[in-house]
């Protein structure tokens, strides 16, 4: 199990803003969290990589119970996750090269030829090898969130979060972006949490679905309505 919360309290600052909630990830899954604006979606996510503390209950994450997580801990758990976001916070001043190449600098990576071969490798993956000199200005948004989903594999990351990962960018961009990390879910077995308001994204790769919704998060089962699953966030 690579994600598991038992009654877990999920804070928003310092306040709890989901209670209770029973989550898990098995390796090679696909799961949504959807629900309304403010309802804890994105605090989840920050749970999860450490940023917010557990609230009460259990947690544990690639092997790092959250509870117990300390400062020094941290980087270690990151370097098991790959994470995107919406709006693809790359380094505005490098290129796409340098983006990546920054990543495994900072994750302990020395060897400049394996550096090379690494960012070469995953910009195949996503199709973007041949804009690797580019800066991300230089790119349209589909192309930077392409880098962006690169940046999140380069560890090989057991599992990815990813937060709203087609909110900025048009219907046909997004389909390309869902693809990939179908793609990457199917060829590499890596497990994907999705915080999505798009129900036409479930509907294109089906997963499990939780919903954020009066301070609780549930699984929606299997035949319930769309309703359920969201108002614009």
């Amino acid at each position: 199990m690579l994600v598991s919360f038992e009654k877990a309290n999920i804070l928003g600052g310092e306040t709890p803003i989901l209670h209770g909630v029973d989550l898990c990830v098995d390796r090679g899954e696909i799961v949504y969290i959807t629900g309304p604006v403010g309802s804890g979606k994105t605090s989840i996510i920050r749970t999860l990589t450490g940023e917010n503390k557990l609230g009460a209950g259990r947690g544990e994450v690639c092997g790092f119970r959250l509870e117990k997580l300390k400062a020094r801990d941290i980087p270690y758990l990151r370097r098991k996750l790959g994470v995107i976001f919406q709006d693809f916070q790359l380094l505005m001043d490098r290129t796409v090269e340098d983006n990546l190449t920054f990543v495994l600098r900072s994750t302990g990576w020395k060897d400049k030829e394996k550096m090379a071969r690494k960012v070469e490798n995953v910009l195949l993956a996503v199709g973007m090898h041949t804009k690797a000199h580019k800066l991300p200005h230089q790119l349209s948004g589909g192309e930077q969130q392409r880098v962006a989903i690169a940046r999140a594999i380069l560890n090989e990351p057991e599992l990815i979060l990813a937060d709203e990962p087609t909110g900025n960018l048009d219907s046909e961009t997004a389909g390309e972006i869902l693809t990939l990390l179908q793609d990457i879910n199917q060829i590499r077995g890596t497990a994907i949490i999705i915080v999505t308001h798009d129900n036409r994204l479930i509907e294109r790769l089906p997963g499990r679905v939780f919903v954020c919704k009066d301070e609780q998060c549930r699984e929606l089962a299997c035949g319930d309505g769309s309703s359920e699953m969201g108002q614009k966030n």
